[in-house]
């Protein structure tokens, strides 16, 4: 048995994928799946602030990606929305970025991938939450780190009018958005939970573990908490 370290790449089929968006851009993603079997559910990460570093390489999404499909039989599809590592356009604040999560989606679609659940972290929940509650194909949305800036009120009642679920993963220490207020603001969709990270950051950095037992949890009941360590085949 091999300890399943920080950097820990375990067995999946790996490839690289292009997203085609409504307004003409061409995307560049990666996708996981298991090694063999067919998926329990779609992992579609959504990444922090391009203009602060966040691009498919964020390491909680890298993680996803290397220990979900063996772990936990997740599906994992990263990308880089437009203007960030390679992706064309130019970034717009969350705005056409409707556009990356739409074509994220599509992409699900075509490769008849099950159970697409959006996993946004700090930007990238304000994606989720902004663009996820009225695509039918979404089943609901994990949020790590959310702001709640660029989402607000009326994003939060489109999510609780759909019934979907989710859930927020806050960092007990969060720069922006702390238990407290997280569990006020988010009181507005009731079917969401409000998951807290104690002593952790907004990076959740040294946290990785915890936040994809959440993350597993949700898309594959059962499979939490996830092994840590990996028989060799």
């Amino acid at each position: 048995m091999t300890e399943i370290r920080a950097n820990t790449v375990l067995p999946a089929q790996r490839r690289p994928v292009t997203l085609h968006t409504a307004d003409g851009l061409t995307l560049h993603g990666a996708i996981a799946l298991p090694e063999t079997g067919e998926p329990r559910a779609t992992l579609v990460c959504l990444h922090p602030l391009p203009t602060h570093g966040g691009s498919i390489d964020s390491h909680l999404l890298r993680k996803a990606d290397w220990r979900l499909p063996a772990l936990a039989g997740i599906a994992v599809l990263r990308f880089n929305t437009r203007g960030t590592a390679g992706s064309e356009g130019a970034f717009d604040g969350g705005d056409a970025e409707r556009y990356d999560v739409a074509a994220a989606l599509d992409l699900v679609e075509a490769e008849d991938l099950p159970r697409p659940w959006l996993m946004g972290w700090s930007f990238g929940s304000e994606l989720a939450l902004m663009y996820g509650a009225d695509d039918p194909t979404v089943v609901g949305a994990i949020l790590l780190a959310p702001p709640l800036k660029r989402a607000g009120d009326a994003d939060l009642d489109r999510w609780a009018a759909s019934g979907k679920p989710l859930t927020a993963v806050v960092p007990e220490l969060d720069d922006y958005l702390r238990p407290p207020e997280a569990y006020e603001r988010f009181a507005r969709v009731p079917q969401a939970e409000v998951v807290v990270v104690e002593r952790s950051k907004h990076l959740f950095v040294g946290f990785a573990d915890e936040v994809l037992d959440i993350v597993a949890d949700r898309l594959a009941p059962g499979s939490a908490p996830l092994p840590r360590t990996w028989e060799e085949r």
